[in-house]
């Protein structure tokens, strides 16, 4: 009887924040233990995870990556972690597969390797990973995400799942304080804010390209009513459809806020909080996680690759290290009303289907 169940019902209870996943760490990590893995906590001193899996034949290296990170919402005024990106089924899918894999003696050469990930979320938990060595000797790499209703049914599974690039900046703008009766001795740092956001929404690039600019976040309080205020931050969420673009757009951005503001007498720094890349995969693994597919749903359970404006930090480990064959694909689930909605539910049996894809591949190379 598969725990994969049992598994989800327990993570999905105690959802953690990003480098804050103590619990959930604790507990794959036992598991993966108790199951007969080689298993290294801690990786680069994170709640990282990797188990290992030796066949003591030569082979390939293959490994399965899950991240496990919450979200962090505000729901009625209060702040809080929630599982709505679908990190504690993703764990849940790969431990039961590598539970599986083991008892059923299914790695008959080359190694398999485990990765829990922190902080996907954060844009800085699989460059952790790959900092603290985790993929140092491996040749191929699959990862997967559960996917929205309109995107993949249950019974369904993508192929590949082709992420864009994301970059989120925040500009600190500095102005003058002032009364506001006396306007003219200021720099309201307001006005120049507003300014810079319309400077980013004016940015073109070729329209052939798929990419988009968009100020998310606007703080500014000059505590009362009647002050000039000086101070303001903004963020904005940068997408591209490809990497080559992301670099001409993220000057372009820079450029604007700070010569948009600069026009009024405010001044801007300008940090990049978080970057994802876009999607790097191998050929190779997106015909092998087909032939799974297709072996456990069927010929009518494929879809074509698809497009999402999502980004995922799983592509750092393609770009970081390149030599690695990565592969990620999308698991059809009747997730409504969508990822990161604080509401966001999914038909749990899918998760049976996602321990079974997986299974299919790790068989098909290490088998």
């Amino acid at each position: 009887m598969s725990n994969v169940l049992q598994h989800y019902h327990y993570l999905h209870e105690i959802p953690e924040l990003g480098f804050q996943e103590f619990k959930t760490s604790a507990y794959l990590a036992a598991a993966l233990e108790q199951a007969g893995f080689k298993v290294t906590r801690n990786i680069n001193q994170t709640t990282g995870i990797v188990a290992e899996l030796d066949s003591g034949v030569p082979g390939p290296v293959l490994a399965l990556r899950a991240d496990m990170d919450a979200l962090g919402h505000v729901i009625d005024g209060v702040a809080c972690a929630r599982h709505t990106c679908g990190h504690d089924a993703h764990s849940s899918v790969v431990l039961t597969a590598a539970e599986e894999i083991i008892r059923q003696g299914m790695v008959k050469k080359g190694r398999l390797k485990i990765l829990f990930q922190p902080a996907e979320e954060l844009g800085a938990g699989a460059l952790a990973m790959v900092e603290g060595g985790a993929l140092d000797d491996v040749d191929m790499l699959l990862g997967f995400h559960l996917r929205p209703l309109e995107e993949c049914t249950l019974g369904q599974a993508v192929p590949a799942m082709i992420y864009s690039a994301c970059s989120t900046l925040e500009a600190t703008i500095k102005g003058v304080p002032a009364h506001a009766a006396r306007p003219h001795l200021g720099v309201n740092a307001l006005d120049a804010a507003v300014m810079a956001v319309q400077a980013v929404n004016a940015i073109h690039l070729a329209p052939g390209l798929s990419w988009s600019a968009k100020a998310t976040r606007f703080l500014c309080d000059a505590g009362v009513t009647n002050s000039v205020p000086d101070l303001a931050r903004v963020c904005w969420d940068l997408r591209s459809q490809s990497n080559a673009p992301m670099d001409e757009l993220k000057a372009k951005v820079i450029r604007a806020i700070e010569q948009s503001v600069a026009a009024l007498g405010a001044s801007a720094e300008v940090v990049v909080l978080k970057e994802m890349p876009a999607a790097e995969i191998h050929p190779e693994m997106t015909a092998l996680i087909s032939e799974s597919i297709v072996e456990v749903l069927g010929a009518a359970g494929l879809t074509e690759a698809k497009t999402t404006p999502g980004s995922e930090d799983f592509f750092h480990y393609a770009v970081q290290r390149p030599q690695v064959k990565a592969g990620f694909w999308g698991l059809g689930t009747n997730l409504t009303p969508g990822l990161h909605h604080p509401e966001m539910r999914f038909d749990l049996s899918s998760l049976e289907i996602g321990v079974k894809i997986f299974k299919t591949a790790v068989s098909k190379v290490l088998g």
